[in-house]
């Protein structure tokens, strides 16, 4: 597929016009953007599970919550460490064979979980399946930033964000019914059939990905990955996109626990939480994709964020609650985190040159997971259990701990942006 010519964006700097015109898609754009939605929610999936799974396996499996948060932070750091060991040579295949290599490695991966029989076993699992699974979303990547122009990324990453709404909707409270009506490993078996059947699609219908290899002058992957760390503005979007990922790593893990135990809600009624929540996230998940390709993505983040703030404070402060108002409150609260999601990310995309963009990438995936991973841990330590039934304690002080997070990352991403439109402005000239 050969690069779409990305023109300056007014939307970076200080456009002279309010709105952009929407640049269409064409005919296998639009597979790709379902494909690649597709792949994000089997991956997407396999990691929320573990969500509302988290009482469940803590009970069966006599789990910690601090042992709970490394089942989850240890497919951060296999991600991470995959990521980082694979960009040196992101950029010197094509990148469809890449995908399924990775993919079948993460089928094979989420089979082991579903197989796992103890809190061994299944950390195991979880170490394999981030191998595989953490390299899969900047491959993704990498083929959107060769596939589609800067001017239709926003609604690009808001249809592939969708996946995380679609989990909800649909793979969730499918995963629960299996886990509570037979058992918990017959939710990954559901993933691995999932999975199997987007597989087959990748491989029969996507085209080879092959332009980025006309550029490659580096032959050494570990100076081409070392070429990239280097560049400081690649290290600004790293570190901003990092920080992206920490606050929900750390609330995430604990969020079903802390609605079962601390507000009251059932585990059976979880499900309806979900589907409502996911429905809401994505009609907003369309509308924002659309806004975010016809006004200055910096904006929509910072109002995203200040959304996201004050809901992650209200959210995390709760006690007993109606599950009308548990519904409402997950609702706004993902609002937030979707309006600074799909800016940012379409930012970010921008930042890396094309013979760069499978490394960089793959770094950033790899810093956005370990950086997640360390959240993890860091939050299993903060709250406090008391015995299998009791609240949890300190949640509060996570949320508290994100705000930080979300002000911190504010001041990252409006660097990014100068970046981009001062290299927008030269693509221009």
């Amino acid at each position: 597929m050969s690069e779409q010519k990305e023109t300056a964006s007014p939307s970076l700097a200080k456009e002279k016009t309010p709105l952009l015109q929407l640049t269409p898609f064409t005919g296998y754009q639009v597979f790709m953007v379902v494909i690649l939605s597709l792949l994000q929610f089997t991956v997407i999936l396999d990691f929320m599970v573990l969500s509302p799974l988290g009482t469940i396996l803590m009970k069966t499996m006599k789990m910690q919550p601090h042992q709970f948060g490394s089942v989850v932070s240890a497919y951060a750091f296999s991600a991470g460490i995959s990521g980082i060991l694979a960009a040196g040579f992101a950029d010197k295949f094509d990148r469809k064979k890449l995908l399924m290599f990775f993919y079948v490695g993460f089928i094979l991966g989420t089979l082991f979980c579903g197989l796992a029989n103890s809190y061994e076993t299944l950390l195991a699992a979880r170490i394999f399946t981030g191998v595989f699974g953490g390299v899969i979303g900047s491959i993704s990547m990498a083929i959107v930033t060769d596939v589609f122009s800067l001017q239709q990324r926003g609604r690009v990453m808001s249809f592939i964000q969708m996946a995380f709404a679609g989990s909800q909707i649909l793979g969730l409270p499918i995963g629960l019914f299996l886990a509570t009506r037979f058992n918990w490993h017959m939710t990954f078996f559901m993933i691995v059939g999932l999975t199997v059947l987007v597989g087959i699609a990748v491989m029969l219908k996507m085209k080879p990905l092959t332009e980025h290899l006309k550029l490659q002058t580096q032959s050494n992957p570990l100076l081409h990955l070392w070429n990239t760390v280097q560049k400081r503005d690649y290290r600004i979007g790293f570190m901003a996109t990092a920080l992206l990922s920490m606050g929900g790593f750390m609330l995430m893990p604990f969020t079903t626990d802390f609605i079962v135990n601390n507000v009251k809600i059932s585990l059976e009624d979880l499900p309806t939480i979900q589907v409502f929540t996911g429905i809401s996230s994505m009609i907003v998940m369309i509308i924002i994709g659309r806004v975010t390709d016809r006004i200055n993505k910096m904006t929509l983040f910072i109002g995203g964020s200040v959304v996201a703030s004050i809901m992650v404070v209200i959210y995390t402060n709760m006690g007993p609650s109606p599950m009308w108002l548990v519904i409402l409150i997950n609702m706004v609260l993902f609002m937030g985190i979707m309006g600074r999601v799909v800016p940012a990310t379409a930012l970010s995309s921008a930042v890396p040159e094309m013979s760069d963009r499978g490394a960089y990438m793959s770094v950033n995936a790899s810093l956005q997971q370990m950086a997640g991973g360390f959240a993890a841990i860091f939050a299993g330590f903060i709250v406090v259990k008391q015995g299998e039934d009791a609240p949890l304690q300190n949640f509060d002080v996570l949320g508290y701990v994100m705000l930080g997070f979300i002000f911190l990352c504010i001041y990252l991403m409006a660097r990014v942006d100068k970046l981009v439109a001062r290299k927008q402005q030269k693509a221009g000239n």
